[in-house]
């Protein structure tokens, strides 16, 4: 350990293994039913799991287990023979098939993983993915294990009236001394990753469902009583995207019973277990009070994600966890195209890229880089990243552009009839497409194992005597840990020509091109005298970097014309770049002409929607921009990015005001065109503010003031946060007495200031880590201040090397009680390389001091170990 914690190339210690993909071996015994008697006690829970396994490759039974207390093991009726291997009970057996039962005792009161079974502000509940059945019983626990489960649940009836698990409730009754106790069944066989149980005192929102056949699913979702209210969104949600997958992809629920349940302390954002989801109360609860038209639209993208894992992750689940992108880059993919016929396609296509690039990229880019499929891992929970989800989401979306929607659909029929009930592998679902289109993906599999964002430079030569263009492509995979010399990529690139004056597309319109080599041209006859533009890389049609060399009048003209609205939205940002990068890089003067001269095009543009004017006109985060540097220097990214923003606000501050003046949507109303009004409105008072400080203030704190959502109160609020005026004060203090009783509500409150690009953030930051209501135990908090901080490049980087500090004592103090969210804190510190040296020595330092703490968490461990190689 202290060898390996000293030299992050040395191998990993013992308790710190890696999982190889390569070593993937069957069972050696299936577990063909699992019947769980359960007596809950938030202190003492007893768990008496019998297990129906059977023989498949034999020899010893190897049952995994963390943090258990073994009081009885038999095998068909008989005291057993047993060991313990670390946490591992092992059995000895012979023969085809045995009946094994074991006792157990957990304290789900201590449980501050919140993996397996824990307490959550009165209720009992579950967390399973990916390892935490193994915390509750003795089990294979690994997801190509696939049982039926029956399950039995006693408790006192006063403190957990509610009793919910997997599948139907079959029977209830009451017991001895105020106990009741319920029994569920689930029909469809599912890996120990998809069981839930809850069990308090909660109520319910209850609806129904028919299905496209006929049949009536009971609806319900589970909060405290009080919360009510605030579920009628999610409901809806819910009901929407049961018939958006119908409609989409003929897949009809199979249960006659759907639940969510909300629960506070959370670590992830939801839970698909089959017929029992359960939430992070933030993706359940809201209304026009308390939430943004943000929080709305995420609710609904993860009601809808979850219960699209009802067939793309449980009907359908993974043979390992290296293939976990199988269920959740698929889904992730669904849920985005759910939410883009929900509300604006160009905006969520934007949303969704904005978000890869500013999580993904950088991973892609730095020492934590991993294909989408993964070949080793030390602690799972590691691999629940950007590139699995996010990435692997747009693995799928390539898949379709180049088969064409009517063969993706085949393809999609194909993979759930095929493997309908199965533990399956990202190839089983390439090789359904290929078998349902004819398409040879042969190439396009390297997407799923080599790392790293590739690179295409593009150059258009014109010749206008004979009035034709060559566009000449140009790939490169740049090199990733323990990958180099890599092959080149099939990237699928919608392109077109256009005339620079309307925007006509030339040369027969949008083309698919397939860049395969590293080097290729394409040829347009036909084109005329005038040199075209180049729309490239329409829609995002393949994760990759593009490098070209458009001059600014061209993009300018993109940004003008370009039919397809997520070029027209990169042009701006290119703009944008190309006005801050030389400014930073070489200290050239900052000329904001071009940009705001475009913002000013965008803003007049009729044929263009409120919402889109609002993405389309926000300035390239400051993560973004220093992506774009070989070395980072975040004190120069903020000086000219700020100078930027204020010169816009000042060259625009007349139409910028007209935006603020002109008539406000109802508090409550969702519609798109109300949610983009409100979206542009906050971005015009954001340009305002930065062009005049004391008047930007007074517009925020009049529009805070009369604010009717929180999505007008909050954007306000966001603007005096970065603002050294008298009103900020007043505001924020006014926003936490409003809202102290309200969790979710007071999460805003601390990531609006650990956000704020002010000089007093840092402290600030310190302070707020000291707050009354601030704890390690709930995940959401923890989030809303420190990734929030993180997230702010200026503060965070802060030259005295104190954020550093900052972050490495919190995930020091977080790996204690929650390992799998204190690693999840680490990648920040992993961008060291990319830093000026003072920065970079001091971030490493960090990472350093990380790894000398004793009883570091394998979860830690990996992250802090290969960010330092």
């Amino acid at each position: 350990m202290a060898d390996a914690r000293m030299n992050p190339e040395a191998p990993p210690a013992p308790d710190h293994a890696a999982v190889y993909r390569k070593d993937y071996e069957p069972p050696a015994w299936w577990v063909r039913h699992v019947d769980l008697d359960i007596d809950l006690d938030p202190k003492r829970t007893r768990v008496r799991a019998t297990l129906d396994v059977e023989k498949n490759r034999g020899g010893p039974l190897r049952l995994a287990g963390d943090e258990l207390k073994p009081l009885a093991v038999q095998v068909d009726g008989q005291d057993a023979r047993w060991t313990l291997d670390g946490d591992d009970l092992v059995i000895e057996l012979e023969g085809e098939r045995h009946e094994v039962v074991t006792t157990v005792e957990i304290d789900p009161s201590a449980n501050s993983q919140l993996m397996g079974l824990y307490a959550s502000g009165g209720l009992l509940c579950t967390q399973c993915e990916s390892e935490g059945f193994r915390r509750i019983t003795f089990h294979p626990d690994r997801p190509d294990v696939l049982s039926t489960y029956c399950v039995t649940m006693h408790a006192d009836a006063q403190a957990f009236p509610i009793l919910l698990a997997n599948g139907n409730k079959v029977a209830e009754g009451k017991g001895e001394d105020g106990r009741h106790w319920a029994r569920w069944e689930d029909p469809f066989p599912k890996p120990s990753y998809l069981f839930a149980l809850v069990a308090g005192d909660l109520a319910a929102n209850s609806d129904r469902f028919t299905t496209m056949s006929g049949r009536e699913v009971a609806l319900n979702i589970w909060v405290r009583e009080k919360d009510l209210p605030r579920t009628h969104h999610a409901m809806r949600s819910l009901k929407d995207a049961m018939r958006w997958d119908e409609q989409t992809y003929g897949r009809e629920y199979d249960l006659d019973l759907f639940n969510i349940v909300a629960v506070d302390d959370f670590n992830f954002g939801a839970m698909e277990n089959k017929g029992l989801n359960i939430f992070n109360s933030r993706y359940v609860l809201a209304d026009a009070e308390t939430a943004t038209d943000m929080d709305f639209d995420g609710i609904a993208g993860v009601v809808a994600h979850e219960y699209f894992h009802n067939w793309s992750g449980n009907r359908v689940t993974c043979r390992d966890w290296f293939q976990l992108s199988l269920k959740e880059g698929f889904t992730v993919f669904r849920d985005q195209c759910f939410s883009q016929d929900m509300n604006s396609a160009a905006v969520k296509r934007i949303e969704d890229v904005r978000l890869l690039r500013a999580v993904q990229f950088p991973e892609d880019n730095g020492p934590l880089a991993h294909p989408v499929r993964p070949d080793s891992y030390i602690e799972i929970s590691n691999f629940y990243t950007a590139t699995v989800y996010n990435k692997g989401a747009e693995l799928i979306r390539m898949m379709r552009t180049i088969l064409g929607a009517q063969a993706f659909r085949k393809g999609a029929d194909l993979y759930f009839e095929r493997h309908d009930g199965e533990a399956a592998t990202c190839e089983d679902f390439v090789r359904a497409m290929e078998d349902a289109s004819g398409e040879d993906l042969t190439q396009f599999r390297l997407w799923y194992s080599q790392a790293g964002t590739p690179r295409v430079s593009v150059h258009l030569d014109h010749d206008a005597a004979a009035g034709t263009c060559t566009l000449r492509l140009r790939q490169e995979i740049p090199d990733t840990p323990g990958q180099s010399d890599k092959a080149p990529m099939a990237i699928p690139l919608k392109l077109a020509l256009l005339d620079p004056q309307n925007g006509a597309e030339l040369a027969g319109g949008e083309r698919l091109v397939m860049l395969t080599e590293p080097e290729q041209q394409v040829t347009y006859d036909a084109v005329g005298a005038t040199c075209p533009i180049v729309s490239l890389n329409r829609d995002f049609s393949a994760p990759i970097i593009l490098k070209t060399d458009r001059e600014d009048d061209e993009l300018a003209a993109l940004a003008r014309v370009d039919g397809n609205a997520f070029a027209r939205f990169e042009a701006l940002q290119e703009l944008a770049l190309r006005a801050m990068l030389p400014a930073i890089e070489q200290g050239a003067a900052l000329d904001p002409s071009p940009v705001i001269a475009a913002i000013e095009a965008t803003l007049d543009a009729p044929d263009l929607d409120q919402a889109f004017k609002a993405e389309a006109i926000m300035l390239p985060a400051q993560g973004m921009i220093g992506e774009r540097l070989e070395v980072i220097d975040p004190d120069k990214v903020h000086e000219v990015r700020r100078g930027l923003a204020a010169a816009i606000g000042r060259g625009q501050r007349a139409g910028l005001e007209r935006l603020l003046a002109a008539d406000r949507p109802a508090g409550d109303d969702l519609s798109v065109e109300a949610k983009g009004r409100r979206a542009l409105r906050n971005v015009a008072l954001g340009y305002l503010a930065a062009g005049d400080a004391a008047a930007g203030a007074a517009l925020a704190k009049a529009q805070y003031d009369a604010a009717r959502n929180m999505t007008e109160r909050q954007g306000a609020l966001a603007v005096l946060a970065n603002l050294e005026q008298p009103q900020r004060g007043e505001a924020l203090d006014d926003f936490y007495a409003r809202y102290k009783d309200n969790n979710l509500v007071l999460d805003k409150w601390f990531g609006l200031q650990a956000r704020a690009e002010r000089a007093g953030t840092l402290e600030e930051v310190a302070r707020l880590a000291e707050h009354p209501d601030f704890t390690l135990k709930n995940p959401n908090r923890l989030r809303a201040l420190m990734s929030n901080f993180t997230a702010n490049q200026w503060v965070f980087h802060h030259a005295s090397g104190r954020g550093y500090e900052l972050l490495a004592d919190m995930i020091i103090a977080a790996d204690r009680l929650n390992p799998q969210v204190a690693a999840r804190l680490v990648p920040p510190l992993g961008r060291w390389k990319r830093f000026e040296p003072a920065r970079s020595a001091m971030m490493r330092a960090a990472l350093e001091r990380i790894m000398e703490t004793e009883g570091l968490s394998k979860d830690v461990f990996e992250q802090v170990s290969k960010s330092l190689s």
